[in-house]
This record gives structure tokens, C-alpha cells and sequence, in this order.
């Protein structure tokens, strides 16, 4: 008798992940809009004011690992509801900043322990423990959340325009935890084991023959699960690192933090300058959606089309000098949206076909510290440009050399040899 659901649990918390990623960093990705009223405020300059989300980044990388960590041998359960509650205060403390240090502690280095103990660095995992086969494409959606984080900003600014940038902040703090505290309470689990099933793709036992009458004998995957010490000693991590370090640490959030205060510049009205921002997000979600791509195509191609996307988005940026070509904004928007999206989960997919095992939470976390790295240099140096030559324009070349090194990094990389390098571990 076939005693398996007819509706998989695992799919429940790739709905979770979803919400989670959309709250949990639509408060980061918020930072955009909050950007061009505390300049205006308080008179920074562009660069030591977007350090705010150097900071966050540089935090948010360095915890992913122990998040991550954690997740694999403590209890989630446990620790993402804790997380929800650091970000949802040290967001809403953000109201009550009045100088930038206030700024560089709380969102810079806070918020992102709330976003790391509550977000991708235990999510995702999560979803590779509980889908076996279809991972590209289950990574995908549930990366459509942070896509679709980015669309929160636009609430974000609404919030502004109508409470003014203070109150926004408890705004967002308060729809934080009046939403995913429950969910993360009540419905997430880690490993399908919580719920007594097995991941998705994966056979149930079979009843064979053997040494003695009625043994069970279950189909294993690898004897060994790589850990988080040999893992580091291939260069197959560091490149996949090296390459998250390029796409997202530098490239893409040096060109999204400062997006909108750009077309502000160049004239556009604050809420067309956010619209901009959630075109951006709506297609990083639809990129998201389509991480099955890279089941079909592989990772390594997959990527290099992210990449191409992403360079003829800035490049498309770079053109822009007046309002008259708003199509200029939107070619960038769709493109660097749906390259952006088409990257995430392929990256994730080909850490995940190396290295995926009961530790794999741990080693995935790394990809988190690479943006981490990269993310001191991106938002800073954006803003470090414009402050000494009154332009982005050699910031966002940077980015185009950014997005093409990431994809060579994959290539070196080769996912495509996942086995053969699983082989050689067993084989140590």
C-alpha cells in the first residue's frame, strides 16, 4: 500500500520561505529608499552614509557560516524565531538614530544578526534537505522571495511618503514579526525527518534478500558527507565564493544602492525612482521562478546568461543622462532583474551538486560571506565615486567587470564535475 501524501510538506515550506524571504529582506533591500531622506536630513556624504549597508553586508556574510552552522546541528525552530525578533527591534530603533554611528550599529551591524539567524542562511538548506531531485528549481522559487524583496521597497516608500522615514521603520518592523513569528513557530521544520518523511526524490526502503530473513535495506547516498574542513581545501569553494563576492558583493549591490538617488539626479520623482526599484525586484522574482534552467543547461551556462543580462543592464544605465529615454530604466530593470534572479539559485544549485550533505547549511553559508566581503567594497566604493567626481560612471563599469569575472569563476569551477569531485573525496 502506497502510503505516501498526496500533497508533499516540503512544498508548505517553500511557501514559508518565500514570505520569509520577502519580510525578512525587504528591509535591507529597503535601504535604497530610505538612502536619498536621511541625506537629505542630516547632509552625509553619499559614501560614509552608504557604509550603513557595507556593514550590514559585511555582518550579514560573517554570521551567514554560523547561522548556518547552527541550523545544521541545533534547532532552527529555535533559533530563526530569536532572529525575527533582533531584526524586528533593531529595525524599529532605526526611528530613533540621530547620528551615523546610530546608523552603522543598528542597521549595520544588528539588523543583519536578525536577517542571518532568520533568513536564507537556514532557509536554504532547508529546502535542499527537503528536495532531493527539482533543486534548481525549488531554490529558485523560494529565492523568488528575495526577488520580491526588492518590490517591498516600494512599500517602503509609500510607508515614507505617508509617516515620513522615521515611522516607515516601525512599519516594517511591525508587519516583520506579525507575520513570519508565526509561521516560523508553528510550521517550519529543517528536515522532512521532523514531520516523519522522507526529501523528495528519494525512494522508500525496499524489502530485499539478504544474510538474514526480512532485513531492510535502504538505498544510501554517499558514505561520507563533506564538512566544513575539507570543503576548504578545494578551490572549487573558493571560486564559487569568489564569484558570489563579484556578482553580488560588488556588482549588483553597488548599482542597487545607489539606483535610485541616480535617476533622482538625473530627475525622475521619488516614487518613479522606487517603481524602477520594484521593476527590478518583480523581474528577479521571475528570474527566481526559473532556476529549473540550470537543471536543464547547467549551472555554468546558466550563469554566463545572468552574466550577460547584467552587463547590458548597466550598460543601459550608463546611457541614461536626462529623463527623456525612460526606456533606458527599463531595459535595465528587466535585465539586471531577471540576471540577478537567473543567478541566485544556479550559484546555490552548483554549491548544492558539490557539496551537499548534512553539513551542507555550514558550507552553502560561505557563498553569504563572500557577498559579505564584497559587500564592504560595493555600496561604499559606489558612493566614494560620486562623492571625488560627481558620477557613477566608473562605478558601474566596475560593475560590468564585476558580473563578467563571476562567471568565469563558475566555469573554473565546473560544477558539471560535481561527481567526479564527490568521488574523490569518498575515495580519501
Amino acid at each position: 500500500m502506497d502510503r505516501r501524501p498526496r500533497f508533499f510538506y516540503g512544498w508548505v515550506i517553500v511557501g514559508i520561505t518565500v514570505v520569509g524571504m520577502i519580510l525578512v529582506y525587504g528591509i535591507r533591500h529597503s535601504f535604497s529608499v530610505f538612502f536619498p531622506p536621511i541625506l537629505d536630513e542630516f547632509g552625509w556624504g553619499r559614501g560614509s552614509t552608504a557604509v550603513m549597508l557595507s556593514l550590514h553586508i559585511l555582518f550579514y556574510g560573517l554570521l551567514a557560516p554560523v547561522a548556518g552552522r547552527l541550523g545544521d546541528r541545533w534547532k532552527p525552530r529555535r533559533i530563526m524565531p530569536i532572529g525575527i525578533l533582533i531584526l524586528g527591534l533593531a529595525t524599529a530603533s532605526c526611528a530613533f538614530a540621530r547620528e551615523l554611528w546610530h546608523f552603522y550599529l543598528l542597521f549595520g551591524v544588528l539588523v543583519p544578526i536578525g536577517s542571518a539567524f532568520s533568513g536564507w542562511p537556514v532557509l536554504g538548506p532547508a529546502l535542499a534537505n527537503w528536495f532531493a531531485k527539482k533543486r534548481g528549481l525549488v531554490l529558485g522559487l523560494g529565492n523568488m522571495g528575495g526577488g520580491l524583496s526588492f518590490v517591498y521597497g516600494m512599500f517602503a516608500e509609500f510607508a515614507i511618503s505617508q509617516f515620513g522615514w522615521r515611522h516607515a521603520f516601525f512599519v516594517l518592523a511591525g508587519i516583520l514579526i506579525a507575520l513570519i513569528l508565526p509561521l516560523y513557530l508553528l510550521l517550519f521544520h529543517y528536515r522532512p525527518e521532523g514531520r516523519g518523511l522522507r526529501p523528495y526524490g528519494v525512494a522508500e526502503p525496499s524489502i530485499v534478500e539478504g544474510p538474514k530473513p526480512g532485513t531492510v535495506c535502504v538505498e544510501h547516498g554517499p558514505s561520507r558527507d563533506w564538512t566544513l574542513s575539507p570543503a576548504m581545501r578545494t578551490y572549487q569553494l573558493w571560486l564559487m565564493v569568489l564569484s558570489h563576492s563579484l556578482y553580488w558583493g560588488v556588482g549588483a549591490y553597488l548599482v542597487l544602492t545607489h539606483q535610485v538617488k541616480f535617476t533622482q539626479d538625473v530627475g525622475y520623482s521619488s516614487m518613479f525612482s522606487a517603481s524602477v526599484f520594484g521593476l527590478f525586484g518583480i523581474f528577479v522574482a521571475g528570474g527566481r521562478a526559473c532556476g529549473f534552467i540550470s537543471d536543464w543547461i547547467g549551472r555554468e551556462k546558466t550563469i554566463t546568461l545572468a552574466a550577460i543580462l547584467s552587463i547590458g543592464a548597466v550598460f543601459s544605465l550608463l546611457l541614461v543622462k536626462d529623463t527623456s529615454q525612460p526606456v533606458l530604466l527599463y531595459i535595465y530593470s528587466t535585465c539586471l532583474g531577471y540576471g540577478a534572479g537567473l543567478y541566485s539559485p544556479a550559484v546555490v544549485a552548483g554549491m548544492a551538486d558539490i557539496f551537499h550533505g548534512r553539513n551542507f547549511g555550514g558550507i552553502m553559508a560561505l557563498l553569504l560571506t563572500g557577498m559579505g566581503v564584497g559587500g564592504v567594497i560595493g555600496p561604499w566604493l559606489g558612493g566614494y565615486i560620486y562623492d571625488i567626481s560627481g558620477s557613477y560612471s566608473n562605478g558601474f563599469i566596475l560593475c560590468i567587470v564585476c558580473f563578467g569575472l563571476s562567471s568565469v569563476a563558475v566555469w573554473i569551477a565546473a560544477p558539471r564535475h560535481a561527481a567526479r569531485l564527490r568521488q574523490g573525496f569518498e575515495n580519501t
